[in-house]
């Protein structure tokens, strides 16, 4: 389940310098429970099936605030992940891309925890291209090229990979892949492609590299 596997992550991320702070008062993993709780509290039926929230609001006190304040970014991003892999479990999608906001709320005590949840639609099918190191390339209208080049959305310095080796784009049904004639090829799933819509999970194989993409 994606909440368990969040919280084995922040059990690693909290170990050595964070140790100290989070012996007592708000825990990290709680603000992880009360997310998939408001995501599954505001979720409803759309066209393709269940639609989840995907715009959080976690209000903290100041001081637990500050206590968050050296790992800011690595939680949002296991938070934001948390969200991601539960709706993915579940067989929910979102209606735009996952975002967790952690702010200040001056009129909260330390231990408390305010989290607003909502369905923020995009103009376009929220995806991602995941990297295997964590990053996260947001799709946009513009097709995002994979290849050598430094100016490619996903520059890969890998002898395998052509300069220009395969782009994602957007289309009525979602992304596509297509291959730019490359010279060992674009695999899905482990399949040869040429043209292949993608589906949430679907893994691109580029070279050595293998990339994740996500409806979110």
């Amino acid at each position: 389940m994606g909440l368990q596997r969040f919280e084995r992550r922040l059990e690693r991320l909290v170990e050595g310098a964070f140790t100290k702070a989070f012996r007592s008062g708000l825990q990290p993993v709680e603000i992880g429970r009360r997310l998939v709780r408001e995501l599954e509290a505001g979720r409803t039926l759309g066209v393709r099936g269940a639609v989840a929230p995907n715009r959080y609001d976690v209000g903290l006190s100041p001081e637990d605030h500050d206590r968050f304040a050296g790992f800011h970014d690595a939680l949002v991003r296991e938070l934001e992940d948390a969200v991601r892999e539960h709706a993915r479990d579940e067989g929910y999608h979102f209606l735009g891309p996952v975002q967790v906001a952690i702010t200040v709320d001056e009129r909260a005590k330390r231990g408390d925890l305010r989290v607003r949840a909502e369905i923020v639609e995009d103009d376009h099918t929220p995806g991602a291209l995941v990297l295997p190191d964590g990053r996260r390339v947001r799709l946009g209208p513009q097709p995002a090229v994979i290849g050598r080049l430094p100016d490619c959305a996903i520059a890969l310095s890998d002898p395998q990979v052509s300069r220009r080796h395969a782009e994602v784009r957007p289309a009525a049904d979602g992304y596509r892949i297509r291959d730019l004639g490359s010279t060992n090829g674009t695999l899905v799933n482990g399949n040869l492609v040429t043209d292949h819509r993608l589906a949430d999970g679907d893994e691109i194989v580029v070279g050595a590299t293998t990339i994740r993409y996500e409806e979110s």
